[in-house]
């Protein structure tokens, strides 16, 4: 059975594939097609499998889990992931992404994750040509559609938050363990006009430029300073900045010229709490088996001089971000939630990385708190040519929340979904911080 799973050739309708391939009882839905039944006796098949792993010896599970990746994932799973065809690639990360889903016994979820990013644990580097594992293939969906796009970002999305320490760190901790985002420079060093000499103001960015708007709008330099100087003390926290400034970092980021939340009731950045409260302590329960540390690693042990790299998977998710406001509402949500589920992660460097806008980033290196502000720039010169665009933005906000019935087409239907999205993405992450900071005050002694 494992030899001939569904393939694309049977599959005319790719919706109905991704549709079949999230779960069993959406099967039960879903039109009648060609591979149905087969496709849900090699899910069965896999959860026999997987239970039978679960409850054996752990030398035994080992060597069934292993059979599993050698004559299934390697022979099977990989040429499908690797082919050309739109459809069979769709079908291909829908079907791997239900088995990921599906699988809970540790010794299969293992050689699942070694299937798809190697059993190596050094730091990955930029490869001169083709992606160097499956997990490269899979983050690098920029040339797929949008069904697979969002697809593939469902499959890392379940990824992270399996109980697998192997995918984390071949995915990203990796590239981050040496802190070489920082810039290398003393703590001591004189400061002008409250910056390091080299670091980027951005009033001297093209983006955020003091031309006064037609309108009288506020320009760059006005809503948006740079951020403030280290205190001393900044570095001896471990780089955690005090909380509230991190919250109104994210939540200021966004101009009051574009946002729509406050003109609908219950949609402020405390509706986030409870949810991000809540996943932050499911993820600490499954990362405290980890040998993770509990701060930074010290900057004297860091390795400074060697260059920065992201990872295949950040820079994706990174360039993704920064295309929020050209690309599809559901491709945006997914590269969000996607981002909102590494912030929450309770590793100090990904904290650290992610969530401090106040870190001096290397030269040519970027964060998220960074691209955002780009994003930021952007969309402040590009509504300005908008004619009405706050009103057409309430009008978009409440149609997505189902308070208006749908209309007439509006102008820059994209711009605007992704400028929602932009402004939510940002009050989730100001909820992240808190309660991150909060959850660490309080274990302290």
């Amino acid at each position: 059975m494992w030899c001939s799973p569904p393939g694309p050739a049977p599959f005319q309708d790719g919706r109905i594939v991704v549709k079949a391939c999230e779960g069993l009882m959406l099967l039960e839905d879903a039109a009648i097609f060609a591979g149905k039944r087969g496709l849900i006796s090699f899910l069965s098949w896999l959860d026999y499998c997987d239970q039978l792993i679960k409850e054996a010896h752990k030398s035994a599970a080992t060597i069934m889990a292993r059979a599993v990746r050698e004559r299934f994932f390697v022979p099977v799973m990989e040429p499908q992931l690797m082919q050309t065809s739109e459809v069979g690639i769709l079908t291909s990360t829908a079907l791997l992404n239900r088995i990921i889903r599906q699988v809970t016994s540790e010794a299969l979820l293992q050689e699942t994750v070694y299937f798809l990013a190697g059993r190596g644990a050094g730091r990955r580097r930029p490869p001169p040509g083709r992606p160097a594992s499956r997990s490269d293939t899979g983050s690098s969906s920029t040339a797929t559609t949008c069904r697979t796009s969002i697809m593939t970002l469902r499959l890392f999305e379940q990824l992270i938050q399996k109980p697998s320490q192997h995918i984390l760190h071949s995915l990203l901790l990796r590239n981050l363990e040496e802190r070489n985002y920082l810039e290398n420079k003393p703590q001591d060093e004189p400061l002008e006009n409250g910056l390091a000499h080299d670091a980027v103001d951005l009033e001297e960015d093209p983006l955020f430029a003091d031309e006064p708007s037609p309108d009288g709008r506020l320009s760059g330099s006005d809503w948006l300073s740079p951020s403030p100087a280290q205190s001393p003390d900044h570095g001896k926290t471990d780089g955690k900045t005090e909380v509230h400034k991190i919250v109104n970092s994210f939540l200021c980021l966004v101009p009051d010229e574009a946002k729509s939340s406050y003109h609908v009731e219950g949609t402020g950045y405390d509706t986030y709490l409870r949810d991000a409260h809540r996943q932050f302590r499911d993820y600490c329960g499954v990362c405290q088996r980890w040998d993770w540390r509990g701060s930074p690693k010290p900057l004297e042990k860091c390795d400074l001089e060697r260059a920065f790299f992201e990872g295949h998977f950040l820079k994706v998710l990174f360039d993704r971000m920064g295309r929020i406001l050209d690309q599809p509402y559901e491709v945006n949500l997914q590269v969000t939630s996607v981002l909102s589920k590494l912030c929450l992660l309770p590793h100090p460097h990904m904290h650290e990385y992610l969530l401090d806008p106040y870190i001096n980033l290397a030269p040519g290196c970027r964060s998220l708190f960074s691209v955002i502000v780009r994003v930021v720039g952007d969309l402040m010169l590009r509504i300005q040519r908008i004619p009405d665009f706050t009103p057409k933005l309430l009008l978009v906000r409440k149609r997505l929340l189902g308070l208006e019935p749908e209309g007439v087409n509006v102008d820059h239907m994209t711009l605007l979904e992704g400028v929602i999205v932009l402004e939510e993405f940002c009050k989730e992450l100001a909820a992240i911080a808190f309660v991150k900071f909060h959850a660490t005050a309080t274990t302290l002694p």
